[in-house]
């Protein structure tokens, strides 16, 4: 049999399965899972993206139909005016008072001109006093002698101003500031001016056709771009760090914008880059991409304005800083690389196992048949209790074994027995070891974590006392700074809000260290002495502000209860009367005997004099996450309180009336 078994063929290269099955439990996670996860980013971006530019779109959207509405508006007011009983009255009287009537209308529809032309030339009327002859061939009055109102964009010449007005002229003005990427220009200066142009028909008493004709003038007009920008932007429309900003644009100079050229100067007489300019004015396109304004990036939308004449004359633009939107992305991108990092870490160990499970035993069969091959027919795989396909091969390659050794069964049938016997004693004495390993890891596990506590209490009871000093010297600081302490308010702010996060770390370490210390076991206690341990811990926020604390303890009864609890109830509701009067008042602290349903027991009072709360506040304040602190509170804080108090039997309500104060009134049974 040796001789046969000597004679096989030689295997193959070792180790080929294992490094088939490696490659078989690796190659979702480092392959196919990147790509997919490549492709769904690669998509995700896409979708990004396109949310913003159908973002700006909208925003585009609503400045375009501000700006029709007031170009619609301004046309509705002068053709009422011009249909008024009392123009008419004026009109028909001779004339007389028709100038004073139209600067009283001119102011009160916000116009920058209002002027009443005859079709056979001259001017009745106008507001203000005309410098010059105003021009006659606009479309606009054309269509009025015709008896047509229309309103409009118009571009009126430095001279076309002047002689309506030498200061809508001056005001028109615009110097122009060198700009990046925008098309190279040897003016110096805008001198026209944008308007928004209206004109209705008006019969005279003669019967003859005149024009009523008013006009805004948009050069330098922040009223009208900073209404479109609060209409588009309103108040946390946008993420925290972005801006919105909207400009309206004569040719591709801002002459009307919100955008900040530096700090305190809009960028009037900045001009748009070639790109843009070629795209809106050159082909008449709206643009919605991300472009450079004037001095960072910004999701923009920009479209034509067209004047009367249908010639595109300037351009109307909304848009918001992309920076934070962009940084959202790549903190995006890099929570996901970290998840798919974490994953492939954990799991490719695991997928590592698994692959062990498999090709082991094929190893230790392959091991089984070499003992075989060199003479040792008591060889066997011992695998059991495995139920996969490769169990009940390593099951019947051992059944074949058995059968090789049939022939020598009763020589060695008496080695057999005690080779059993044999067997058995090992798988005890191995049941055993393993007990016995465990519990020494046990005895191991449980030295390292007295250890560990030991170490972590005194570091924790180490680090408490820079604290305690690095918040006395902070206090001292502030003393010695006075006035100017108060300079640097948001960074003293910053360090007390650090060191109390120092304090909360050492006191998790300590609870984690001494459990024992922080159990909650039950103790008699007299209120007032409790309040009195709990004002210190809130003496750095009395100290922030004008709040006078006023103490009345008559309660001659102990309460029942972990005295950590009870402080941790008193905290909660001291800082909350601390918070509602960040202007000052007065913080009230009241014990006294009192019973409850016949109960004797005592009531602790905590009320103060500030902002105080709405009945329907009131109804909610107890709920678990309801919060009137916006972004510095869980909600937690009274919900907590009340299981609190309620566990020792006790209740918890409250009173308040807003612009008076809120009272918390804390009822604890006697301790017997």
């Amino acid at each position: 049999m040796s001789e046969r078994l000597a004679t096989r063929q030689p295997r193959g290269k070792g180790g080929s399965v294992r490094f088939r099955l490696l490659a078989i439990a690796l190659l979702p996670t480092l392959v196919i899972l990147p790509l997919l996860l490549g492709m769904a980013v690669y998509r995700w971006n896409a979708k990004f993206d396109a949310a913003l530019i159908s973002k700006v779109n909208g925003d585009l959207t609503i400045a375009h139909q501000y700006f029709a509405r007031l170009l619609e508006n301004t046309g509705e007011r002068v053709t009422a005016l011009g249909a008024s009983a009392r123009f008419r009255d004026t009109l028909d009287a001779g004339g007389e008072g028709l100038s004073a009537l139209l600067e009283e209308h001119r102011r009160r529809l916000d116009l920058d001109f209002l002027y009443l032309l005859p079709e056979d030339g001259g001017v009745l009327a106008s507001a203000p006093q005309l410098a010059g002859a105003p021009r006659r061939d606009w479309l606009i009055t054309e269509k009025a002698y015709a008896g047509e109102a229309m309103t409009g964009v118009d571009i009126f010449s430095r001279e076309e101003l002047a002689d309506i007005s030498p200061a809508l002229a001056d005001r028109a003005r615009l110097e122009l500031v060198p700009t990046a990427n925008a098309v190279p220009t040897e003016r110096a200066a805008e001198t026209r001016g944008m308007v928004v142009h209206s004109a209705t028909p008006v019969r005279l008493a003669d019967g003859s056709a005149a024009a009523l004709v008013g006009g805004n003038l948009l050069n330098r007009n922040l009223v009208f771009i900073d209404t479109i920008n609060d209409l588009v932007y309103r108040e946390a429309s946008l993420p925290e760090g972005s801006q919105g900003t909207a400009t309206l644009f004569l040719d591709d100079v801002r002459i009307s914008t919100n955008v900040r050229l530096f700090e305190g100067r809009r960028a009037l007489g900045t001009r748009v880059s070639s790109i843009v300019r070629s795209a809106v004015l050159g082909q008449g396109r709206v643009w919605l991409d991300s472009a450079f304004v004037v001095n960072d990036w910004y999701i923009s939308a920009y479209e034509p304005i067209t004047d009367t004449y249908g010639k595109r004359v300037g351009m109307l633009y909304v848009g918001f800083l992309e920076t934070p939107f962009t940084q959202a992305k790549y903190a995006t991108l890099l929570t996901i690389a970290i998840a798919f990092l974490a994953i492939t870490a954990l799991s490719v160990p695991l997928f590592l196992r698994w692959a062990r499970s498999i090709f082991k035993p094929l190893e230790r069969m392959a091991g089984t048949i070499s003992e075989v091959e060199s003479g040792d027919l008591g060889a066997r795989t011992g695998i059991h209790g495995v139920d996969d396909e490769i169990g009940r091969v390593a099951q019947h390659l051992d059944l074949l074994l058995e059968q090789l050794q049939e022939r020598d069964r009763q020589l060695r049938a008496w080695n057999e027995e005690l080779n059993a016997r044999v067997e058995e004693r090992t798988r005890e004495l191995r049941l055993a070891n393993r007990q016995l390993e465990a519990t020494t890891r046990q005895l191991i596990v449980s030295e390292k974590l007295a250890a560990i506590g030991e170490i972590t209490a005194g570091v924790a009871h180490e680090i408490n006392n820079p604290i305690a000093v690095m918040q006395g010297n902070l206090e001292v600081v502030r003393q010695v700074m006075g006035e100017r302490a108060e300079e640097a308010r948001t960074e003293f702010r910053l360090l007390d809000e650090q060191i109390h996060r120092i304090s909360q770390i050492v006191t998790k370490l300590l609870q984690f260290a001494r459990p024992e210390e922080y159990a909650g076991f039950l103790e008699r206690h007299a209120p007032a002495d409790v309040i009195s341990d709990t004002l210190p811990l809130v003496q750095h926020l009395l100290n922030k502000s004008e709040i006078v604390v006023e103490r009345d303890d008559r309660a001659s009864r102990l309460v029942l209860m972990n005295r950590t609890e009870l402080q941790q109830v008193l905290v909660n509701l001291i800082v909350n009367a601390i918070h509602a009067m960040s202007d000052g008042g007065t913080l009230s602290l009241r014990s006294h005997d009192s019973d409850l349903d016949g109960k004797p027991g005592v009531l602790i009072e905590v009320a103060d004099t500030g902002v105080g709360m709405s009945a329907k506040m009131l109804s909610k304040v107890f709920d678990p996450f309801f919060t009137t602190k916006r972004q510095e509170g869980t909600g937690l804080g009274l919900s907590i309180s009340q299981t609190l108090i309620s566990r020792q039997g006790g209740k918890i309500s409250a009173e308040s009336e807003e612009g008076v104060g809120t009272r918390f009134t804390i009822w604890l049974p006697e301790a017997s």
